[in-house]
């Protein structure tokens, strides 16, 4: 990839960046209650990884 990347494509780059984290562990209280214990992956809503999955910028 080049050295000098485009302001547009940076921004969506950071954005499939911030899209592949868990989600945040208090939802799973939220969304399951408190006595479930579930992965915070499993409610994430864009699974994605560098090497297997690549997105169109």
């Amino acid at each position: 990839m080049a050295t000098f990347k485009h302001p547009s494509k940076k921004k969506r780059l950071i954005k499939a960046g911030t899209q592949t984290k868990w989600a945040p562990f208090w939802t799973v209280f939220k969304i399951y209650g408190k006595g479930m214990r579930v992965h915070p992956s499993r409610h994430t809503e864009v699974k994605r990884h560098w090497r297997r999955t690549k997105i169109r910028a």
